[in-house]
């Protein structure tokens, strides 16, 4: 995913980098082994399991389900079947993906009690699985959709706690929260941000209305850093010089509902 950020000490000239992976991991489709028994029976809301990345990057997933008060990095927080005019369709259509995206992205956020920013800024991501390939063929229609312990912006996915539901809530724990290790945003290790860091991702600026037209990358970028500059000055108190760093998405990031921007503080706090 083409993203975009750059870095800025006060009002001086600004350094182009890549931008944070924060967004798109909701888009991913999720794996079941295939050499798994294939079940057409729907997975539990509330079931949790131990997944990785390699997990979390194929279609469909059988892994099996573990104690919630056990050690896991994903819940189940939405299971449906799909709509009878998407019955007919391939399980890797993208109209079955862009239902699952409409479905889970306004559940994700209602099941960790997140606000539109807290969810721009989070380490944790959703995903989403279908049937094993035999199971669709007998029949089964439902997604499952799984909150995880971390995404594209960290990898090495963090143990959650006996149930996600409620965790953004309020003022959310700087351990669930994304921040970056290194000179520049790109490039840096994504961290939680109760581990040390040097960056942090502190508020959010959102850059048009849902049925809105694209307005093109020059006007939401320029409107990103003008917001961004006075946001993380005001988050850091106002002082003398400040660095800032803002994350803005594209045209393809538009197109599948994002209307957001992150900004960045270089700060330990």
């Amino acid at each position: 995913m083409p993203l975009n950020s750059r870095a800025v000490r006060g009002p001086g000239p600004a350094l182009r980098v890549a931008g944070l992976a924060l967004l798109l991991g909701a888009l991913t489709a999720c794996g079941e082994d295939e050499t798994g028994a294939a079940s057409t029976e729907p997975p539990e809301v509330g079931a949790c399991r131990l997944l990785d990345a390699e997990d979390v990057a194929l279609p469909s997933n059988d892994s099996p389900v573990v104690d919630c008060a056990d050690r896991h990095t994903a819940e189940t927080f939405e299971v449906q079947e799909l709509p009878e005019e998407l019955h007919d369709l391939d399980a890797d259509d993208p109209e079955i993906g862009a239902h699952v995206f409409e479905t889970c992205t306004p559940a994700f956020a209602s099941f960790l009690r997140a606000d539109e920013s807290a969810v721009m800024r989070t380490i944790v991501s959703w995903a989403w699985f279908a049937p094993a390939e035999a199971a669709w063929e007998a029949g089964a229609r439902w997604f499952r959709c799984d909150v995880i312990g971390g995404g594209p912006q960290l990898t090495e996915y963090r143990a959650l706690p006996e149930t996600a539901r409620g965790l953004l809530e309020g003022l959310p724990p700087d351990q669930w929260m994304v921040c970056a290790d290194g000179r520049t945003v790109n490039g840096s290790p994504k961290v939680p941000c109760s581990e040390p860091h040097t960056w942090r991702a502190v508020t959010t600026i959102k850059v048009g209305e849902p049925a809105e037209d694209y307005p093109g990358d020059r006007i939401v970028e320029v409107t990103t850093r003008d917001f961004c500059s006075d946001s993380v000055g005001a988050w850091l108190g106002y002082p003398d010089s400040y660095e800032f760093g803002y994350t803005w998405f594209k045209q393809a990031e538009w197109e599948v509902g994002n209307r957001r921007s992150v900004c960045w503080a270089r700060t330990q706090q």
